[in-house]
């Protein structure tokens, strides 16, 4: 069994080693952020930071991570207080948002490694498919970010969180349940 870390969490998978780190994390670990896209490295959408670098966990088995530390977009910021998860929305980044957590994983990775990207290194770094064309977008927020981390910028607030899990999980009135107002 390989052990490593992920989102600062001692893990030892039971799972067949050739399996894919990315059917580890969604299937054993129930991290579903990291997306299912295509499956053999080319959009992106699965993408997590293993020891800082960016990684299409489709492509790496888990046999080949022993002492690694893993980082899901689940851990980039428990608030969503990263500053590139601030300046996606700000420069509202998503459409239908399936790209979105594998595109934030790549940009927080490079961001790490360079903090002043230029606009190739940027082009370079973000080999990753959004279907809906936001790469204008996302090189704006890459860069907004950047300035944000250097302390040159604000962004006034974290972007609201999400459904509470409490909340998802309590009944929706059905709509007989429902009474028509007069």
């Amino acid at each position: 069994m390989t052990k490593f870390t992920v989102n600062g969490q001692a893990v030892q998978y039971r799972m067949d080693p050739e399996t894919p780190l990315l059917w580890a994390l969604r299937d054993a670990s129930n991290l579903t952020g990291t997306k299912y896209g295509c499956g053999s490295g080319v959009c992106g959408a699965c993408t997590v930071s293993i020891d800082g670098r960016a990684v299409r966990s489709c492509m790496v088995a888990i046999r080949d991570l022993e002492g690694s530390f893993v980082t899901t977009i689940e851990a980039l910021s428990r608030d969503r207080s990263h500053p590139v998860q601030q300046a996606w929305v700000a420069e509202s980044v998503p459409q239908c948002g399936y790209c979105q957590s594998g595109m934030i994983m790549a940009a927080a990775a490079l961001l790490d490694k360079n903090p002043a990207p230029t606009d190739t290194d940027i082009d370079r770094a973000m080999t990753n498919i959004c279907r809906c064309g936001t790469y204008p977008r996302i090189r704006e927020a890459i860069r907004r970010a950047a300035r944000v981390k250097a302390g040159q910028e604000q962004i006034s607030a974290a972007p609201p969180p999400g459904i509470d899990p409490a909340d998802a999980a309590r009944a929706v009135p059905s709509l007989r349940d429902v009474q028509p107002k007069d």
